[in-house]
């Protein structure tokens, strides 16, 4: 499997999750939902939030390979959220 797929298939599985995460906010935040049906719905939440972070990691340490391979002494500044 070439790096290009790779990295396709992970940002299709990221963007797809995201898109999952957002839809789930929004049924929990309606507050229509049963507590059993909302508790599940949370818990498919935080796995989602757990592959989101996992795939998100694995990028950055794809692009530290990158910029060490490329000959820099370029290395990746904490990203502070504002928001």
């Amino acid at each position: 499997m070439g790096y290009r797929r790779m990295a396709s298939e992970t940002k299709i599985d990221l963007e797809k999750s995201l898109a999952d995460l957002e839809t789930l906010v929004g049924e929990l935040e309606s507050g229509d939902l049963p507590l059993d049906k909302a508790m599940k719905k949370f818990e498919e939440g935080i796995k989602l939030t757990r592959g989101c972070q996992k795939a998100l990691k694995e990028a950055e340490q794809k692009v530290e390979i990158l910029l060490k391979s490329a000959g820099g002494q370029e290395s990746l500044e904490e990203f502070e959220d504002e928001g």
